[in-house]
This record gives C-alpha cells, sequence and structure tokens, in this order.
C-alpha cells in the first residue's frame, strides 16, 4: 500500500473514529506519519469539512446491497459482486498491499497441458470413429474403439 501523501510505501495505518460509524483511515509512510503524529497542524488544526480531507467513504454505501464500507472493514466481507465497483477506490490499496497485484494471474497445474493434449486427441479420435463407421470400415473402428477405451482408462 502506498503512502496517501506521497508515493511511498505506507508503514502506518491510522484509523480514528470521528463519529459513530464515521472513521477516517491513513496510510502513511514512516515520515508523513511523523509529521502528521508530532506536529500540531497535522492533526487537529487541518482536519474537518473545510480542509477538504474528509473522507466520503464511511458514508458511501453499496446501491445494490446496502453495506456500507465501514461494514466491510469491520467484517472483512463484502455484501455483493456490486461492492468491488463501487468501493474500487478504496479496495485497489488493500489490494495491492495484501497480494501485491490488483489483477489476479492464476496457475496452470502441471498435469493440465497434458489433460488438454489427451482431451484433444479424444475429440478426434471419437470423430474419426464416427467417420469410420460411417464409411463402414468397422476393422477400423474397433481399433479407434480400443484406443479411446485405453485414453479414458489412463
Amino acid at each position: 500500500m502506498k503512502c496517501q501523501k506521497c508515493s511511498k510505501a505506507a508503514t502506518l495505518h491510522i484509523t480514528e473514529v470521528l463519529a459513530e460509524e464515521q472513521f477516517d483511515e491513513l496510510h502513511l509512510c514512516q515520515e508523513c506519519a511523523e509529521k502528521y503524529l508530532y506536529q500540531p497542524q497535522g492533526k487537529g488544526g487541518q482536519k474537518g469539512p473545510a480542509s477538504g480531507e474528509e473522507p466520503e467513504t464511511p458514508s458511501r454505501e453499496c446501491s445494490e446491497c446496502g453495506i456500507k464500507f465501514v461494514e466491510f472493514r469491520n467484517t472483512g466481507r463484502l455484501g455483493c459482486p456490486h461492492d468491488y465497483q463501487e468501493f474500487r477506490e478504496e479496495l485497489t490499496p488493500l489490494l495491492e498491499n495484501i497480494h501485491g497485484e490488483t489483477t489476479h494471474r492464476g496457475k496452470i497445474p502441471s498435469r493440465m497441458p497434458q489433460n488438454k493434449a489427451m482431451q484433444s486427441e479424444l475429440a478426434q479420435l471419437r470423430k474419426q470413429l464416427l467417420q469410420a463407421v460411417n464409411r463402414e470400415a468397422y476393422e477400423d473402428a474397433a481399433r479407434l474403439r480400443d484406443r479411446i477405451r485405453a485414453l479414458e482408462e489412463s
């Protein structure tokens, strides 16, 4: 996760309770956190609706299921698939922090390419079997049938 004040990695995560069900979350690097915590204007002086730092996050809610982002932060569960779009700005830094990426790049099992090749070969053999039966080449059809059975059993 990146610092909200600069582009460095955030090392301190601060959640301030503003009112009931209203929270202010800050993700800061070490330098910005020291400025925020130890300089008088950083903590109380600049905050508030007039400074423009009041987050919209706590009051925002999903139009589909009605879950608020605060509820997600408390439970760790979203309410519906629409929430990913609704809370995209807030979820993106969380996903980057947890997974290092925001795009899923799955792995293919090592046996998968072999399985795909076998499925492809089975499809071709079945097609050849139908053609052999239509041509009334029953010896070829029997040979193809036996090969299909052998592949299916392995």
